[in-house]
């Protein structure tokens, strides 16, 4: 017996540059592991960051290398999964455009980020249809690989909504009756719809509350970050100036680790040792912050000196990584090609002289 064909997935992360633990716990972390139950496409966005970032794009090569060392590091293999870039798969634009036409504005306008991004983005002009468009740009992402799911937090699952509204929109558009030979033998129905996407479906993913070091979300734009990059000194350093318990003013006061963001950290990263040392000292005041911190740094030493051992062996040689990106971005294309190819039928695009000088000939006979 034969085993099921994996299912599909899709997903991928803007070029932002370097990353930190924040994009590691929040996705990559999960894509490592889903590699291993999944057929996987994970696509450094670089389009997607252009819908923000589109007056100065001078960095966005550098900030792709970037992201993808910080994937390889992390663990991500691309003898397990697809590692490719959006812009090297042309397809991505050419089904965002046909998208489009059947797109109804007011679907664009609802998505819940769109209107939250113009808000917390007020210093620049995104008042362009390349902003406006991006669900659905990211729709044509999932939909061209026929994605079975999506991992995303809670977030971002009306985008995914989003998709499986278009999709079935073009399906009802665009749909032609396949007839089913000797149906008897094979008992399926004498003839019904081809439907070219499959409706993805969104596979949460579990997001561990990870605090910054001002207790914030995690975020670059708040300067609170420890990246995956970052040395053990700094790693040390920038969590002896993270934020604490704030009723632990004195060293003799107790204190909670479920409200103070340190602890938080513990509970991702500590050992269940560790964590039963942090609850019994930080509650009786039997240990200070300090040395509640240099425990969380130790944990996270742990996680990040192996990354960083992986992300330079590819960092000596940037090469090696932009040809696993190229040689992804081939695989990723055969997939794509075969998709327009579909969508191209399906639509009545795939003009041909072959086809036109035998409509002519067979008029010729009338």
């Amino acid at each position: 017996m034969t085993n099921p064909p994996k299912k599909r997935v899709l997903s991928g992360m803007r070029p932002t540059g370097k990353l930190h633990l924040g994009n590691y716990v929040g996705a990559l972390e999960n894509w490592v592991r889903m590699q291993e139950q999944y057929e996987c496409f994970f696509v450094i966005v670089d389009w997607h960051a252009l819908t923000t970032d589109y007056a100065d794009p001078s960095h966005l090569k550098e900030n792709v290398i970037d992201v993808m060392l910080d994937w390889l590091a992390a663990g991500l293999d691309p003898e397990k999964c697809v590692l490719f870039i959006q812009s090297h798969v042309p397809a991505h634009a050419e089904l965002h455009l046909l998208l489009s036409m059947i797109t109804p504005l007011g679907w664009l306008e609802r998505v819940p980020t769109y209107k939250e991004q113009k808000e917390n983005l007020k210093e620049k002009d995104l008042n362009t249809y390349g902003f406006l468009g991006y669900p659905l740009l990211q729709a044509a992402d999932i939909l061209i690989y026929k994605a079975d799911v999506v991992p995303v937090g809670e977030d971002q699952v009306a985008h995914v909504e989003l998709t499986r509204e278009i999709a079935r929109r073009f399906n009802q558009f665009y749909h032609r009756v396949v007839r089913t030979p000797n149906p008897t033998v094979t008992g399926l129905p004498m003839s019904g719809p081809h439907l070219v996407f499959p409706e993805p479906a969104a596979l949460l993913t579990p997001a561990a509350k990870l605090p910054g070091t001002d207790g914030r979300k995690m975020s670059k734009s708040y300067g609170n970050t420890i990246m995956l990059t970052d040395p053990e000194p700094v790693v040390r350093q920038k969590l002896k100036t993270m934020v604490t318990d704030p009723a632990r003013v004195r060293r003799s006061d107790k204190g909670n680790p479920d409200v103070c963001p340190v602890g938080d950290l513990h509970k991702i990263f500590s050992s269940k040792e560790t964590m039963a040392k942090v609850y019994e000292g930080c509650r009786s005041a039997g240990i200070g912050c300090i040395e509640c911190k240099s425990w969380a740094a130790d944990a996270l030493v742990k996680i990040l000196n192996p990354m960083q051992e992986r992300r330079k062996k590819y960092a000596d040689n940037p090469r090696l990584a932009w040809d696993i990106l190229e040689a992804g971005s081939a695989r990723a294309r055969e997939v794509t090609d075969a998709t327009m190819d579909e969508v191209r039928k399906a639509m009545g695009l795939d003009y041909s002289l072959e086809d036109d000088s035998k409509g002519r000939a067979k008029d010729s006979t009338k």
